[in-house]
């Protein structure tokens, strides 16, 4: 009974697909139909016009820069660097812009070109202002040198200012040449570089004695002068004319056959003693500060 319910569903679905299949058969035909008359009801076409000259076109534009992600990625890893750094850090980034363009900036171009933001740094803004080595005039920053001389007559003009002489490092950050000029006005005569405590010192030449020409023939008879080069032959010059000499070397390599020649005594170092009863001592009365035995006697 069960297989002839199944057969019976399986014929009335065979049949409703078959339908199914007849319908959509029927419907490709009349589309196909309807396409191949549409030909003949079309319209003749137009004579086609020459066509018009095309008229130039606009050059293309220049491709934008393309920006990196990792690109902006180092500059704002940078700009934090920078920013988060000590205020003597960035200062000091400034100073050394400023010295080399030798040009006056406002903070918005030294923020471009050092990331250093002196607007939003309060504190950063009067240490520059108030650096030696700073010039603000109200709205950009410039390098101060220690002397204010751009060329190598102002130069000698301000060592003329100094007879006692003048250190080099003063001026050395006056102007990209000022060395350059230095050894110049050495080598016309016009000044004297000569080492210092403090370094190369330049010293203003005006003597006009020392300018004065001497004769070839005088100058050749004063480097022929022989000069004696054993000690023996000096102390022997010395004593022709009357002058006592203050070693005497025959003496002293005398000693030295008999005895050897004897070393420089050593001067012995002082020990030091360290604290003992007479070391005067302040703040006794607070004798763990300097591991001292507490005395009743000794407390004021």
């Amino acid at each position: 009974m069960a297989l002839n319910e199944s057969l019976a569903r399986f014929r009335l679905l065979q049949e409703k697909n078959q339908a199914a299949l007849s319908a959509i058969a029927a419907i490709r035909t009349s589309s196909s139909s309807s396409s191949s008359t549409k030909p003949s009801q079309r319209q003749a076409a137009p004579t086609p016009r020459p066509a018009a000259k095309p008229s130039p076109s606009p050059p293309a534009p220049m491709p934008a820069a393309v920006v990196r992600f990792s690109d902006d990625t180092a500059r704002l890893r940078k700009i934090n660097e920078v920013r988060t750094s000590t205020v003597g850090h960035q200062m000091k980034s400034v100073i050394d812009l400023l010295d080399k363009t030798r040009e006056a900036l406002t903070t918005h171009q030294i923020n471009q070109r050092t990331y250093v933001d002196i607007d939003g740094n309060r504190t950063l803004a009067e240490s520059l202002r108030n650096n030696p080595k700073v010039r603000f005039d109200g709205r950009r920053y410039s390098y101060k040198p220690t002397h204010d001389v751009k060329a190598k007559g102002e130069l000698l003009s301000l060592i003329r200012s100094f007879p006692d002489g003048l250190p080099a490092s003063e001026v050395d950050d006056a102007y990209p040449a000022v060395l350059e000029d230095l050894q110049a006005l050495k080598s016309s005569g016009d000044v004297y570089l000569l080492p210092g405590e403090v370094g190369i010192i330049a010293y203003p030449n005006d003597d006009p004695r020392s300018r004065m020409e001497v004769d070839g023939e005088l100058k050749k008879l004063f480097h022929d002068i022989k000069l004696p080069r054993e000690m023996l032959d000096i102390e022997k010059e010395l004593r022709k004319i009357g002058e006592r000499p203050a070693t005497d070397t025959v003496k002293r390599r005398a000693v030295e056959q008999l005895h050897g020649r004897q070393p420089k005594p050593k001067k012995a170092k002082k020990k030091s003693r360290g604290i003992t009863s007479r070391t005067k001592l302040t703040n006794v009365h607070l004798p763990w500060l300097m591991d001292l035995p507490v005395d009743s006697k000794d407390i004021i």
